[in-house]
């Protein structure tokens, strides 16, 4: 599958069964993802792979943090359970680094986007989640992330229904956001500098 293809095929897949990436294919991925842009290379981020039983003690942990009753408490952790692994997204800034924290929150979402086309290309399905897990201090206990880290959400992995056709998207137009730099006309009355040409 060519980049192209992969880009404008890929869909955010709700419904997702077996099988799945193994932890080592899941490795291997990232190792691919991981070459995404990264000032510094710096990997400001980890993965925390949950399978099975992982997710329920992940929803009790929700359910108990919001007070839910048993009834919601199994709603909860059946939402987690939609699909065969759950990838949830740790970002690790490299606090007082010369690059910046907003960069290195840009490396790592370019890193999971480049991870999402890779499972697809490899036949395998994926959806971004954030919502109540991204905001939970539970969760983040849960997952065993320190005080300078922060959930970002996770992906639902597994493989799409293969009746599911995924055509090409068509492309958009998108001149209107794209322009030609132009040189500015210099301030009436002020001094042009040196090397420079008037308009």
């Amino acid at each position: 599958m060519d980049v192209m293809t992969a880009i404008l095929t890929r869909r955010s897949e709700q419904v997702l069964d077996g099988p799945s990436p193994s932890d080592d294919e899941f490795t291997y991925l990232v190792q691919g993802a991981s070459s995404a842009p990264d000032h510094g290379r710096l990997r400001p981020w980890r993965w925390v792979l949950l399978r099975g039983d992982d997710r329920d003690v992940l929803g009790r942990a929700l359910a108990d943090e919001d007070g839910a009753d048993e009834t919601a408490a199994r709603q909860l952790t059946a939402k987690l359970r939609r699909a065969p692994l759950t990838a949830a997204l740790v970002f690790s800034p490299h606090t007082g680094h010369r690059v910046p924290e907003w960069e290195q929150l840009a490396a790592a979402s370019c890193m999971a986007h480049s991870l999402m086309l890779l499972l697809h290309a490899r036949g395998y399905g994926s959806i971004w989640r954030t919502g109540r897990l991204a905001r939970s201090a539970a969760a983040c206990a849960v997952l065993g992330l320190r005080e300078d880290e922060q959930l970002l959400g996770s992906l639902d992995i597994g493989t799409p229904d293969p009746a599911n056709v995924r055509t090409r998207r068509p492309l958009e137009d998108v001149s209107a956001r794209i322009s030609r730099f132009r040189e500015p006309v210099p301030y009436a009355g002020a001094p042009v500098a040196a090397g420079s040409r008037a308009a």
